[in-house]
């Protein structure tokens, strides 16, 4: 068997299995819970038949729309550092060591302080955000001699900057965001189905982008002057895919708050199965991503029950270390 048709069966596998993962921790996720939901009434559901009214208000009010943005948030959050990734050169790089998610969550705490009640503004605010964010950061890297861990250090910066900024807010104006608290550290608890609207039209178009932008990161991945030789404006297209992962990152703040880690564990998993091809890694963080949400989420939501922590605390338990094996896992602590 040639070299090329196993790669392509390992591929496959992996988004086979990637796939069966994610329909497994989504069922689970329906069906599990303070109050359990059978296989059989979630089917039943989804295919417009006939169940108990206890088990249909449970799925509708209140699994359905935790499950969906956990979806969402996770499969836009690991294609927003799928992209950066690649786009930055930079393995270290996600929405929020880098500083974008902060910079949506302030911009969303600035338009609920100023604008509130309208529905539309913080998926907006949120945008608006992780583009200033995004463009502090492209600016850095376009800056000769700047080193990969110049770049993340200075995203540690804005995020400090940023956090000091939303924490002024709350301070002065408490009422700024209802569940702030949960907000901060990234969490789904309070998700209405009313929240999901606009995200959902932002992140699954942003989704469909990105896939298509596949071909153009792999041409980024050969180098800037053969991507030059190719007919590349190298500088307006990374500024375009940093404004694609700020669409996709901003829509998921403005509803699952700062979750973090998402972007930077699923894509290094993901390139570890199945290597550097963003043919497969895009659209395979973005199932596993939203796998990866939905299954956090579960865990803590379940796992302490009857009490419940926000899914952003458990993901700081598990991203946190994995930052720092990516940091040592280069020698002398070159990140370059």
């Amino acid at each position: 068997m040639s070299k090329s048709v196993k790669s392509s069966n390992k591929h496959i596998v992996a988004l086979a299995v990637t796939v069966i993962l994610l329909v497994a921790v989504t069922v689970a996720a329906f069906t599990m819970g303070s109050s359990s939901v059978s296989v059989a009434e979630l089917f039943a559901w989804l295919t417009g038949g006939e169940l108990a009214q206890t088990a249909q208000s449970i799925i509708v009010n209140t699994r359905a729309p935790r499950v969906f943005a956990a979806l969402l948030a996770g499969g836009a959050l690991a294609a927003a550092g799928a992209i950066i990734q690649a786009t930055l050169d930079n393995p270290l790089a996600s929405p929020n060591v880098i500083g974008i998610n902060s910079g949506a969550g302030l911009f969303v705490l600035i338009a609920a302080s100023v604008f509130p009640g309208f529905l539309w503004l913080p998926s907006l605010a949120a945008f608006v955000g992780a583009l200033v964010s995004a463009s502090i950061i492209f600016g850095l890297s376009l800056g000769s001699g700047v080193s990969r861990l110049t770049v993340v250090l200075a995203g540690i910066a804005i995020t400090t900057v940023f956090g000091a900024g939303m924490n002024t807010i709350l301070i002065i104006n408490p009422d700024a965001y209802i569940g702030s608290s949960t907000f901060l550290v990234g969490g789904l608890s309070g998700v209405l189905a009313k929240d999901l609207v606009y995200p959902a039209i932002l992140i699954l178009g942003g989704v469909v982008v990105a896939i298509l932008t596949a071909p153009v990161l792999n041409i980024l991945s050969l180098g800037d002057e053969t991507a030059h030789s190719l007919g590349m404006n190298v500088s307006m297209v990374r500024m375009g895919l940093l404004a694609l992962a700020a669409v996709l990152s901003g829509a998921a703040v403005s509803f699952a708050g700062l979750l973090g880690f998402v972007g930077l564990v699923v894509p290094h998993v993901v390139r570890f199965l199945v290597g550097h091809d963003n043919k497969w890694v895009i659209p395979l963080s973005i199932l596993g991503g939203a796998a990866f949400v939905v299954g956090c989420d579960l865990i803590a939501r379940t796992a302490f029950a009857p009490y419940e922590i926000p899914v952003g605390i458990l993901m700081a338990f598990i991203g946190g270390p994995f930052f720092i094996y990516l940091i040592l896992r280069n020698r002398n602590g070159s990140l370059d």
